[in-house]
């Protein structure tokens, strides 16, 4: 994959540099509502080490006021497409809002229609077990209870359980950008009978494991592909990152009222540009179709900075004072770190209070791909737009498993209080958060960004947990070691 075509990085003193655009992404969103931030951010000479603070303060700028947090938002955007560039081999870059100028390829839809018997009732896969109906409401209280899930969650889930009409989402085609997505919705809209139209690399190891399930399926597949004779999997797909003029040809024409679901994800800086490249094919939809033909999906991390509602601080506060770790066991702890280990998640009192979930090994590329996508769903609520955002619980996908270090954390993080999910009972529960969000959408803003992406958060108990979690994570990761393996 070219780092010089497509949606790219500027070319900073001769180089493109990810750690100068990242720098300055976060500077200009900070600038005009904490200017001292701003300039802080500015003179970070290690970003790779250094970028926590900033995005810590990113969240903290905006807690003030629902203004505060937006123009944060805003700002923050239209730096994100302001810096990065279409790169032409051919030609000098040019302004990302050119890609859509390009000529776009030929590509046809393939329908793939499911041969499998429609699922007419929300169940969810869990510890061997399909939870539906009574079980799953009583699941939901208990994550609940052990500060797995925030309380509005049972709401939601109750909703959808009573309007099981709603699961094949009628009269809309879901567009699932990242179609082969562990965490996205696509498996569970299929087997629900909805209609689903599938983006992801054209590769064929991508697409023949979607277009199997597909088949098997009860639904509607939808598929950009070559011309050709070839089959399906071999000619399937489209590259958001070097393509985009013809994904938005291909999206912008699809039948019924849209919903684009956000569910794409690569290593390092490339995770940055095709963060980038679907917001800008979101923005171009949108401007196509029109205002309320268009919703927007998106699944937040839990290892990411959030403001928490007080309640979360006060069951982290009694589970310091009361589990987890004996105190005989964390005061030699804490001393032999350094203060590094096993440190209050909270101060007590905080109202909001801040949790920083930050997995550093994800690096600041990671975080800016994930900050791109809260901003968007701020602003687009905020515009009157159906959004769908949920934070997910902490799951062991493929991505997880691959690096070693959060593997073992994973695998350890049950003795601090911590859920970690597996991938089937994660993305069911997510696609009936999505489900309901937009068969009762859209819905007004709680008020402040940072209540609406609370609402029905499934952290996995990281809001809650006794311990901030960077200061647990070792801990977890060498009692873990063994089970990870």
């Amino acid at each position: 994959m070219s780092e010089s075509t497509g949606v790219v990085f500027p070319i900073v003193d001769g180089r493109r540099s990810t750690v100068a655009t990242g720098r300055a992404v976060v500077a200009d969103a900070l600038r005009a509502v904490d200017p001292i931030g701003a300039t802080a951010c500015e003179r970070e000479t290690h970003w790779r080490a250094g970028y926590l603070v900033h995005f810590r303060r990113l969240v903290e700028a905006g807690l003030p006021t629902a203004d505060a947090a937006l123009t944060i938002a805003r700002d923050g955007l239209a730096s994100t497409h302001g810096r990065l560039k279409w790169g032409d081999p051919d030609a000098a870059d040019q302004p990302l809002s050119s890609a859509f100028g390009q000529h776009p390829a030929p590509v046809a839809t393939e329908v793939v229609e499911g041969s499998g018997e429609v699922e007419r009732e929300l169940t969810v896969p869990y510890k061997g077990r399909r939870l539906g109906g009574d079980d799953l409401r009583r699941q939901v209280e208990d994550w609940i209870a052990r500060g797995v899930a925030e309380p509005s969650l049972a709401g939601i889930v109750d909703e959808v359980l009573a309007h099981p009409e709603w699961l094949s989402l009628p009269d809309r085609t879901v567009v699932v950008l990242g179609a082969a997505a562990e965490m996205g919705p696509l498996r569970s809209l299929l087997r629900w009978g909805g209609t689903v139209a599938a983006v992801d690399l054209p590769r064929a190891g991508v697409w023949e494991p979607v277009l199997a399930e597909a088949g098997r399926s009860a639904g509607r597949l939808l598929v950009p592909a070559r011309p050709g004779d070839g089959p399906l999997a071999t000619r399937a797909g489209g590259d958001l990152i070097h393509d985009l003029a013809t994904a938005g040809t291909w999206v912008g024409g699809l039948p019924r009222r849209l919903v684009l679901g956000n569910y794409v994800y690569a290593d390092g800086a490339t995770n940055v540009r095709v963060s980038a490249a679907v917001d800008a094919l979101s923005e171009h939809i949108r401007g196509m179709r029109g205002p309320g033909e268009v919703a927007l999906s998106f699944l937040a991390t839990p290892t990411d900075i959030f403001a928490v509602p007080t309640e979360a601080v006060a069951a982290s506060v009694d589970a310091y004072a009361h589990r987890r770790v004996s105190k005989i066991l964390r005061v030699p702890l804490r001393t032999l770190s350094g203060g590094r280990l096993l440190r209050r998640n909270y101060v007590p009192g905080e109202d909001p209070g801040l949790n920083d979930s930050v997995v550093t090994q994800q690096g600041p590329n990671y975080l800016l791909a994930k900050r791109i996508q809260r901003w968007r769903a701020a602003v687009a609520r905020d515009e009157g737009a159906p959004v769908s955002f949920h934070i997910a619980p902490p799951t062991r996908t493929r991505s997880v498993i691959k690096n070693r270090a959060l593997a073992a954390a994973y695998a350890g993080a049950h003795r601090f209080g911590i859920e970690v999910f597996e991938p089937g009972t994660s993305n069911t529960l997510m696609a009936a958060l999505l489900v309901h969000d937009i068969m009762t959408g859209p819905r007004a803003s709680l008020g402040h960004p940072w209540l609406d992406e609370a609402h029905g958060a499934v952290h996995g108990g990281l809001w809650r947990t006794a311990y901030d979690p960077r200061s647990a994570l070792g801990l977890a990761a060498l009692l873990g070691v063994g089970a990870s393996r």
